[in-house]
């Protein structure tokens, strides 16, 4: 139920809203009938404006001579009533004419019927008002004897007025009789006209309209809606286009006669002049022609002879409206297009594989790969088998010294395993006169259609050369790989049972194949080249040992980036005062370029640990330099500049526990606690080097607990661009987590979880396993300032090199400590303060309030001091000075070995007394 009453309530809707839609589509179609409807329709509204104006022009016109008929008839009609005369000449003619005229006035149908005397005294009016009154009016023509007829303003408003004389027994005018009838009263009789007049002519309107919309849609049928436009163009080109086209055309009737053919079709059947209107079965055609044109079959690209033609029919049935269905065939001649379809076909197939070629084959920087790629390409599209032999230098990235038949097989593919050709990896001599070796001498392709007839060929391996001729392989072609003028090896293409010889034509593919697979091979060799230089370079100047002792264990990896070798760096610099410093840097850029300027900058570092400084004021000074490098070696040296590369430095001090980091835009250092726990130590943000500008750089502190460890690390190892950097910290952090690993096992974790599958950057990894000294290999003591105070700290000091057993070199550390604290007590400020420190060496340090260090002269024989650094020069393995916010610290290192130390007897003891100032001490 509610499905027919949605039915039914939505039919009447739909209905005038379709009708409305087809009638918004006629009325906007530019079609003949539309045009010739709205021309008609125009004509026509046209013609009933035109009739009903003259219609009503005739109503009024007829209107208006009948109100003047009336009027002047009454008024002569009363004019000449018997009695009138002799009503005038009563005293008060009123009082008798006024019922007469008012009886006159109604009975003619008229407004007003009036008697003037010649001087204008009213006498009678249809208004009584008016009465006796004088009035002016166009009346001199009826005193005068004659009537007439006017329109003119009066009482009465805009009226038609005739006047008549009144003439008395001898023909004198006595009196004037007037008669009005208003214009008014005329218009409204011609408005009761015109409903009747705009009525007809609305019929008559509609009549035509209707005539005039079966004549335009009976012309709209027959023009197909067509517009003026399309009607003219289609019969101007009819014939040109239909005898213009390519393709025969022939169209048949019910009765199979052929109504048309165009030139193309007369061309291709040969067709007598006086075809058309011809049974098909009287032209002459082939009988399987003739049959499928005298049938009602349909067709599609059927082939069939006509005479020495192949011709490709298609053939449709059509319904043209009438009901009378005819054929519409269409011809091509395709004799031609079948010759050269096989070719196309290899033409085709030739274009997608060299298609194939240039995305395939140089996908990587690898010679090998490159070279497989080659032979995978070509192989089975091209030829049955491939190989590729390339000269020994260019495996090894060099560029080839001359042409050489000596070659290494590098590729193969379209073999079995069975196959009898030289296998991969092997190094053939070929033999002069063989195919291979006159395209590497003489730098041409070879091609061989018979290999069972070329004793050239065979002449490399006779037995070898027989398997292959079993194995099936027939044909050879040969292509010099070569690229800048320089043969790099040979590429061989070859054909088994079931695949024609080669040929010129395929030959010339071959070549196309190899030149573009040379390029790609000499870019890989030239790579190859760079990258094996690059990497030399980059090991060369990284540290070939690291540095440890009882309180550093260090582990470290270096893995160079699969598309090219980078900047990334790390060092460990022993410094004085049993600390360390860790360096890590990245050189922004891949290549010889990044290496080089890699190691320009770890020699940098190198000096400026020298000068003991701390981090911040290194990585400031390094800052320094490669802003002046960059300024003073411009890009064109290079190419590139080094601003950019980022550095970090750590001093760990194993005395204190305390690490000190200055960063340059480096990713923050990582340390492990004992109990496995990942911490970052990151120091406050300082822009790249060479960026700096003169911007302050500070140093980050901690005091690392016993057993910890350390570990730089370059952003390659975080490089991935499927996780955020924030992700790539927490992944770091994890594979540090956990207690007991050695550096060693530190670093083969952290490599092996985050870099599983390689990297496409450089990576540096440090990791450095610190520990504290003992204390009791750290002896200090304050020192007053008192020359009296030095002979006491001094013995101390001898107590304490006999409690480590280092009698040996005693009187030359007394020696060096004399002169250092002499000096700091004399020169210095306080607090002073001397350290021993026993490791690997024995270190002496005294340290005092003043930032003035003293340095070595050679004192004149008359000076009375002067000599002390020159002593510590001579006992000491190295010394120097170190600057602190509270002054500095002057140190000296001698070696605790056996034997250690300078040779008295050589260096002249009396002497080296001798030149001890005593009153120093």
């Amino acid at each position: 139920m509610s499905g027919e009453a949605g039915h039914k309530g939505g039919g009447p809707a739909d209905a005038p809203s379709g009708g409305r839609r087809r009638l918004t589509s006629w009325l906007t179609t530019r079609s003949v009938a539309r045009q010739v409807f709205l021309l008609q329709l125009a004509l026509v509204v046209l013609l009933v404006a035109a009739a009903v104006v003259a219609l009503v022009v005739q109503a009024r016109r007829d209107t208006m001579a009948d109100a003047r008929h009336r009027t002047i008839a009454a008024a002569q009609s009363f004019a000449h009533a018997p009695g009138l005369v002799r009503a005038l000449q009563n005293d008060f003619p009123t009082v008798e004419l006024q019922p007469l005229a008012e009886g006159a006035r109604k009975a003619a149908g008229i407004d007003a019927l009036i008697v003037y005397e010649l001087d204008g005294i009213t006498l009678t009016h249809s208004d009584p008002t008016q009465l006796g009154k004088h009035v002016i009016g166009p009346y001199a023509e009826a005193a005068a004897g004659r009537p007439f007829t006017r329109t003119f303003q009066g009482a009465l408003g805009l009226s038609v007025v005739s006047a008549a004389p009144v003439r008395d027994a001898r023909g004198d005018v006595v009196a004037i009789v007037s008669a009005a009838v208003t214009v008014e009263k005329v218009q409204d009789s011609l408005d009761q006209q015109l409903p009747v007049i705009l009525g007809s002519a609305a019929g008559a309107l509609g009549l035509v309209a209707l005539g005039t919309g079966l004549v335009s849609r009976r012309l709209r049928r027959q023009t197909h809606g067509l517009g003026p436009a399309e009607m003219t163009r289609m019969y101007e080109h009819h014939d040109a286009v239909l005898h213009a086209v390519r393709e025969g055309v022939l169209i048949t009737g019910r009765d199979h006669r052929l109504l048309l053919a165009n030139d193309e079709a007369r061309r291709l059947l040969d067709l007598p002049a006086d075809a058309e209107g011809r049974p098909v079965t009287e032209l002459g055609l082939e009988p399987s022609l003739t049959a499928l044109l005298s049938s009602d079959r349909i067709a599609t690209d059927e082939v069939h002879l006509a005479a020495d033609r192949l011709l490709a029919l298609n053939k449709r049935v059509t319904l043209p409206p009438g009901g009378q269905h005819g054929s519409v065939v269409t011809l091509r001649d395709t004799t031609e297009l079948r010759s050269l379809s096989g070719r196309a076909e290899v033409a085709r197939e030739r274009l997608t594989l060299l298609y194939d070629a240039g995305v395939r084959i140089g996908t990587t920087l690898d010679v090998v790969r490159t070279a497989e790629e080659l032979a995978e390409v070509a192989s089975p599209g091209f030829a049955d088998v491939v190989t590729v032999e390339l000269l020994d230098p260019v495996l090894s990235g060099e560029e080839p010294a001359g042409a050489g038949t000596e070659l290494r097989r590098t590729a193969l593919a379209g073999l079995t395993e069975d196959h009898p050709l030289y296998p991969s990896g092997e190094l053939i001599r070929f033999v002069p006169g063989s195919p291979v070796d006159i395209s590497v001498t003489e730098g041409r392709s070879v091609v061989v259609t018979d290999l069972a007839s070329s004793t050239g060929w065979r002449a490399q391996d006779e037995e070898r050369a027989r398997r292959v001729l079993r194995y099936g392989i027939h044909s050879l072609a040969v292509v010099p790989l070569r690229a800048r003028g320089v043969v790099l090896g040979v590429a061989n293409f070859w054909r088994s049972v079931g695949s024609p010889p080669f040929t010129d034509e395929d030959l010339s593919f071959a070549e196309e194949l190899g030149n573009r697979a040379a390029v790609s091979i000499d870019n890989a060799r030239r790579y190859t080249r760079e990258h094996t230089m690059a990497v030399t370079l980059q090991r060369s100047l990284m540290p070939r040992s690291l540095p440890g002792d009882e309180t550093l264990d260090v582990a470290s990896r270096y893995l160079p980036a699969e598309s090219g070798v980078g900047g990334d760096w790390f060092d460990v610099i022993p410094l004085p005062g049993a600390r360390v410093a860790l360096v890590v840097g990245d050189v922004v850029g891949h290549g010889l370029h990044a290496a080089a300027t890699m190691g320009r900058l770890r020699i940098a570092v190198h000096n400026f640990s020298a000068l003991d400084l701390s981090p911040d004021e290194l990585i400031w000074r390094l800052d320094e330099l490669v802003a002046l490098i960059d300024v003073d070696e411009p890009s064109e040296v290079w190419g590139e500049t080094i601003t950019g590369a980022t550095c970090l430095c750590a001093v760990y001090d194993s005395v204190s526990g305390e690490v000190a980091v200055a960063s340059a835009g480096h990713l923050p250092l990582a340390f492990v606690r004992p109990d496995g726990s990942v911490g970052f130590l990151e120091p406050p943000v300082s822009p790249p080097l060479g960026l700096g500008a003169g911007m302050p750089v500070e140093t980050a502190r901690a005091i690392l607990p016993e057993g910890s460890r350390l570990v730089l690390y370059t952003d390659g190892l975080l490089e991935d661009r499927t996780r955020d950097p924030d992700d790539s910290l927490a992944a770091l952090r994890d594979a540090l987590t956990g207690p007991g690993r050695t550096p060693e096992e530190t670093c083969a974790a952290v490599i092996g979880t985050m870099l599983p599958t390689g990297s496409g950057d450089d990576v540096a990894l440090l990791v450095a396993g610190v520990r504290r000294m003992a204390p009791d290999r750290v002896a200090v003591w304050d020192v007053p300032r008192d020359p009296a105070a030095v002979s006491p700290v001094r013995n101390a000091c001898a107590r304490k090199l006999a409690e480590w057993g280092l009698e040996d070199i005693a009187f030359g550390t007394e020696l060096i400590l004399s002169e250092l604290i002499t000096n700091a007590v004399r020169y210095g400020l306080d607090p002073v303060r001397v350290r021993l420190l026993y490791s690997g060496s024995l270190i002496c340090e005294v340290s005092d309030g003043s930032s003035t260090a003293p340095y070595i002269r050679r004192a004149a024989d008359t000076d009375e001091g002067g000599r002390g650094l020159f002593l510590v020069a001579q006992y000491a393995e190295k010394w120097g000075t170190r600057y602190s916010p509270r002054g500095k610290t002057i140190w000296a290192a001698q070696a605790t070995a056996p034997g250690a130390g300078p040779d008295l007897e050589e260096l002249g003891e009396d002497d080296i007394l001798g030149q001890w100032d005593d009153a120093e001490l």
